[in-house]
């Protein structure tokens, strides 16, 4: 598992008011590269963010988002050469900040958290958004009263391309979304933590799913750091503890799960609850036989 000092210390800098995403993010990558110097990258970002800075100051100023947003395109797509993994998808390196800036290459979150870390630091204000399947961006131009000028949606994934209406609802069409209900209007910004747990989240999956159950821990160990209320991040980290025969953390998380979950009323939940109540009577008997 991860270290208590490793652990308080990511709490300590996810759970600021305003966390930098990029000091976090290459936190994490350290649970796969020790020796990883973040300073290294964040000063990347900084020089990326300065040149960026110079060459959209003229049409922030201006109040010509299109042009912003082309940019800035132009500066990390083309010049920089960044661009959607999509036949490696599932390369776990593509979840690692310092891998992204690196090879010029990840998944469509991390990509968009190098397009908001560097927009920052070039004085251009986009937030993420937690879209369902695919993450993207959103870059909004107000008045001086406050009012909505315009409201842009960008995909960093494929190469910050500006979305339509029509293109959202067939993105959500492919990713099993509602795409009749959509209304760009009642999308709401993700928070830097969601960000943070949505990144975890995935990276846990791509370890999961290559039966790297050991370091599926130690990112279950991060989620739970950033949200101890994720009962669904405690039974996963249980599973992967039973995985690694370590049997008594496994029988304390998902005897902690079966706890504090309530019964469903759907067949699927209450299935779901056996199969947990089974690896528990079994666990239980392991560590008996064990003490």
């Amino acid at each position: 598992m991860v270290s208590s000092e490793f652990i308080h210390k990511f709490t300590e800098i996810a759970q600021t008011p305003d966390p930098d995403l990029a000091t976090v993010s290459l936190l994490v990558a350290r649970l796969e590269y020790p020796k990883l110097d973040a300073g290294t990258y964040v000063e990347r970002l900084n020089q990326m963010g300065e040149i960026a800075r110079q060459r959209v100051m003229e049409f922030e100023n201006l109040g010509e988002p299109v042009q912003v947003v082309q940019t800035l395109n132009a500066y990390l797509f083309n010049e920089e050469g960044f661009s959607g993994n999509e036949h490696h998808y599932d390369d776990p390196r593509n979840s690692f900040l310092n891998e992204v800036l690196d090879r010029r290459t990840g998944i469509p979150i991390t990509l968009a958290t190098v397009y908001m870390e560097v927009a920052r630091r070039a004085g251009v204000a986009i937030e993420g958004l937690n879209f369902p399947g695919h993450f993207l961006l959103r870059y909004q131009n107000k008045t001086a009263a406050g009012e909505l000028k315009s409201d842009l949606i960008i995909d960093a994934f494929n190469g910050g391309a500006i979305l339509s209406d029509n293109d959202c609802r067939n993105l959500l069409r492919k990713h099993g979304g509602d795409a009749n209900n959509f209304d760009r209007l009642a999308l709401v910004g993700a928070t830097k933590t969601e960000i943070l747990f949505r990144m975890l989240f995935n990276l846990k999956c791509i370890y999961v799913n290559m039966r790297s159950f050991p370091q599926g821990r130690l990112i279950a160990d991060l989620l739970l750091a950033l949200k101890p209320s994720a009962m669904t991040e405690l039974r996963d980290r249980g599973l992967l503890s039973y995985h690694l025969n370590d049997f008594s953390a496994a029988l304390h998380d998902l005897e902690t799960y079966l706890r504090f979950t309530s019964r469903g009323s759907d067949e699927d939940r209450e299935g779901e609850r056996a199969e947990i109540w089974e690896h528990v009577k079994t666990l239980r008997r392991r560590v008996a036989s064990l003490n």
